[in-house]
């Protein structure tokens, strides 16, 4: 990821983090049960994870599935044009547009989404998006700011070293003391919180807290020295290892042994680090192509359920997302198992483009959940596409969207062992009295999250202030009152008293991710969020549908109007 953070937030909870329960809050929606051994076949098949959900009938216009070639061609002619397109969008004679993805509609719509530069320099939070009809003309442009990036120049006050202390002095106070610069600060524009500014962009390496790694990036004012902004680009969760049964994962012949690669999938890998806190890992092999036994006392085990969980994702992805992995160009990314020693989490890092999981205490609980590869790959489906930044309401919305399409992955797999649900870290028992850590239909169930919108929301941590948009989804999926779903009972209240009607998981999970990966920017809130998916549901449904109506009336339900 290029966002994440799970320590040193100010509060505006009225609950007092000094009596929160102590962990640390990032993915996890839940896995499955007890690990009883993985028979695993040379190529994976569908095992019992049923027919894909089809992409819903739309008034309007879903986005299609790309292949790598034809997307690949899209972004060369976007590439080839961007100075015209600058140009056609008034920006200034020192910006530059840089092409980053493509998403195309069933009706010709092209969705291109660009990075911005300003006299050779990155500007952070200046992305945008430019939708055009199928024969060409902008039909509108969605903007993660408005102010018109400018400066008086480009001549900082402040040398790099200067900033670099900076940094790290803040880092030492976010991430610990294990803190120092990994390389130059780099000289940018901000814009992602006002009038844009020249500045310096440090990334501080070193260790959280609970010892995940960090990569805090802290952005400082060029002529000043003030810290402007930080963020942590490593996303991490918590949890005691949950396992999926006996699964089919994706193998291959490799000499006269079986290696752990799914060829299927993008060639996805897992990896054993052996209790190592940096580097890729020793691969997985096998002689009988036989992996796991079950119970942690085998390396293999934790391997099956993350080789598992990561190929669940990416067939909910590709076959009722219309997406081909995480980035849509046919790539995987890889997986790394047995990280550090009892560490109880596991996380996203963009720079390597892998999940990571720890082996939870006494190095007998790995984190390798279903929901777990789920959420956290989901950080990096966020990273690919609107790039939520890890702070204020944005930072809400980034762990939203991974709990929200950690609990698809979930009902998708159809496991016998974990049934969907909207309850998340169900089976992880985190706070050893049988409940789950996070819950979509009343979020505040859990002590911390926040059920409503409300005005300060953003200073909080993301993982409590994504509560509102689980809120928002469970709503616009179930609706409100008294439901029993799969066994478990629940009863979603609104800020007003409103009766939400419900429009259906699948339709709901269309909407997040057309939203997301068309209207959504770096910097979108809470309020913008409403904005994206309303312009999503008529996209999808069109603008007098029933879908439409009920993302209005959800939105309302958690005090967004």
């Amino acid at each position: 990821m290029t966002q994440g953070s799970t320590s040193g937030r100010s509060s505006t909870s009225p609950i007092s983090r000094a009596t929160a329960r102590r962990r640390s809050r990032t993915v996890v929606a839940a896995g499955a049960a007890t690990l009883t051994g993985a028979l695993i076949a040379a190529t994976f098949t569908a095992g019992t994870a049923g027919a894909a959900t089809p992409p819903p009938t739309a008034a309007g216009a879903p986005s299609i599935a790309l292949s790598p070639s034809v997307r690949a061609e899209l972004l060369r002619e976007a590439d080839a044009a961007t100075a015209a397109t600058a140009r056609s969008l008034g920006l200034g004679a020192k910006e530059k547009l840089v092409v980053r993805d493509v998403i195309k509609d069933a009706d010709g719509t092209v969705h291109t989404r660009y990075e911005r530069t300003y006299d050779g320099l990155p500007v952070l939070g200046g992305d945008l998006v430019v939708h055009k009809s199928a024969n060409g003309t902008v039909q509108e442009v969605t903007k993660a700011t408005e102010a018109t990036i400018k400066v008086a120049d480009t001549q900082a006050a402040i040398t790099p070293s200067g900033a670099e202390r900076t940094a790290v002095r803040a880092a030492k106070a976010e991430a610990g003391a294990k803190s120092d610069a990994t390389g130059s600060a780099r000289k940018v524009i901000w814009a992602a919180s006002g009038k844009p500014v020249l500045a310096y962009e440090t990334v501080v390496g070193g260790f959280q807290e609970d010892g995940t790694p960090s990569k805090l990036h802290v952005i400082t004012d060029a002529d000043t020295g003030k810290k402007l902004y930080q963020f942590q680009a490593v996303q991490n969760g918590t949890g005691n290892g949950q396992h999926n049964g006996k699964v089919t994962v994706g193998s291959t012949k490799s000499g006269s042994q079986y290696l752990l690669k799914d060829t299927a999938r993008g060639g996805h890998m897992t990896y054993n680090l052996k209790h190592a806190e940096e580097g890729k890992g020793s691969k997985f092999l096998d002689a009988d192509d036989v992996w796991g036994n079950g119970k942690p006392t085998i390396a293999q085990t934790a391997a099956v359920d993350a080789h598992y969980g990561a190929a669940k994702t990416w067939d909910y992805y590709k076959k009722v997302l219309g997406r081909n992995g995480i980035q849509n160009n046919g790539k995987a990314a890889y997986s790394r198992v047995h990280f550090s020693n009892e560490y109880v989490n596991a996380f996203w890092d963009d720079e390597c483009f892998c999940m990571t999981y720890g082996d939870g205490e006494g190095n007998k609980k790995p984190l390798t959940s279903l929901d777990v590869a789920g959420h956290e790959m989901s950080h990096g489906l966020t990273s690919a596409t609107a790039n939520l930044e890890y702070s204020g309401e944005a930072g809400g919305l980034n762990e939203a969207t991974s709990d929200i399409f950690g609990t698809a992955v979930e009902f998708y797999a159809k496991n016998s062992k974990d049934v969907g649900d909207y309850l998340i870290g169900e089976k992880l028992d985190i706070n050893n009295d049988g409940t789950p850590l996070r819950y979509m239909d009343k979020p505040s169930k859990d002590g911390i999250s926040y059920d409503y919108w409300a005005s300060g929301i953003g200073e909080d941590d993301p993982h409590f202030t994504s509560g509102p948009a689980n809120h928002f989804f469970y709503l616009l999926s179930e609706g409100s009152g008294r439901k029993v779903i799969n066994g478990v009972t629940y009863d979603s209240p609104t800020k007003d008293g409103r009766t939400v009607k419900g429009i259906g998981r699948a339709k709901a999970e269309q909407i997040w991710y057309k939203a997301l990966t068309t209207y959504m920017t770096s910097t979108t809130n809470y309020a913008k969020a409403r904005t994206a998916t309303l312009k999503a549901a008529k996209a999808l449904y069109g603008g007098t549908s029933a879908e439409y109506k009920a993302v209005d009336n959800a939105w309302g339900g958690i005090n967004v109007r």
